[in-house]
């Protein structure tokens, strides 16, 4: 798998994790895991960015 799909899989992931992670904090009244939550979907989108640009250039 070249390193740009895996960028963009991992991303997408991460984003959906962090999301389930979101809501979960928002349902339990969990400020510290809907935190966490947002935190891992901004890393996902960073990341899933980062394997579009790895495309782009051709890495």
């Amino acid at each position: 798998m070249k390193s740009s799909t895996k960028d963009q899989a991992q991303g997408a992931f991460h984003q959906v994790k962090g999301t389930v992670k979101e809501i979960a904090g928002k349902l339990s009244d969990n400020p510290k895991l809907e935190s966490q939550g947002t935190g891992e979907k901004i890393a996902g989108q960073i990341q899933e960015k980062i394997g579009q640009v790895k495309k782009v250039v051709g890495k």
